[in-house]
């Protein structure tokens, strides 16, 4: 009886040891960290840099993302957080249904209106993207004549390898989504 007892424990203790390492090497892997980036030929920096700045209202310009709204703080100022939902972007193991809305809830962490550049990063939400924190700068045209060659939009990220994605698919996506807001931006400033 005390040998079965034994074995029960021991086997109990392997499984309990093999999830820790399990655990330990996911943690372990390396953060996904990737650039992407979108030209705007008929806007300048300038004029690109005030539609960033309003955080809480980027479901204007990104393809697909039906709402966004500030939940807490000042719009624009570091600290605020806004909520956005509708995105098409989650992973296998968000425990997002097929149908429902993704969203997420995303803090502004940094501006810098004089580089134009602001990073965030997502506080909560149900893509299943962990540890994720982006930068966005708007980069004037060739040789900082912004007025005559437009600007370029750089995305960049670091997150934690996301369930059920590549590094490479996740950038495409990405890609798509800021050149699509990329035009969105250009049209408006052009028919304004």
């Amino acid at each position: 009886m005390l040998y079965k007892k034994f074995l029960s424990y021991r086997a109990f203790l392997t499984i309990f040891l093999t999830l820790i390492t399990m655990e330990e090497q996911k943690n372990s892997q390396p953060k996904w960290e990737a650039k992407v980036s979108a030209r705007v030929t008929s806007a300048s920096a300038d004029q690109i840099w005030p539609l960033y700045t309003d955080f809480f209202n980027l479901h204007k310009w990104y393809p697909g993302l039906t709402t966004c709204h500030g939940i807490h703080g000042t719009n624009g100022e570091p600290g605020c957080i806004r909520f956005c939902s509708g995105f098409s972007v989650s992973s296998e193991g968000s425990g997002v249904d097929k149908g429902s809305e993704n969203w997420a809830k995303e803090r502004l962490i940094a501006v810098d209106h004089s580089g134009r550049s602001l990073s965030y990063e997502i506080v909560d939400s149900n893509i299943g993207f962990n540890s994720y924190v982006a930068t966005v700068k708007i980069v004037p045209g060739a040789d900082g004549d912004d007025h005559q060659n437009g600007c370029v939009i750089e995305w960049s990220f670091t997150v934690d390898p996301v369930e059920g994605w590549e590094l490479e698919d996740m950038k495409q996506k990405f890609k798509v989504g800021l050149q699509g807001q990329a035009k969105r931006m250009e049209d408006a400033i052009c028919q304004a």
